[in-house]
């Protein structure tokens, strides 16, 4: 992986506890059972991109 995916990676990851910690702060203001449901989804597809990504960058460091 070249230095630039790899900063590639390390933005990303970024992004996914950003837009992670404002659906966390969106679901709170949330009434909407449906919406709710749906946002909660969003949550966990996004934690799980950052933690496939994680994974990515800890495979990086372990070469």
């Amino acid at each position: 992986m070249t230095q630039k995916e790899l900063d590639y990676v390390e933005d990303a990851v970024g992004h996914e506890s950003n837009l992670a910690s404002i659906i966390e702060k969106s679901i709170q203001s949330l009434e909407d059972e449906k919406l709710i449901s749906f946002m909660q989804k969003q949550l966990k597809d996004h934690k799980t991109f950052h933690e496939t990504l994680m994974h990515v960058l800890e495979e990086k460091a372990n070469e």
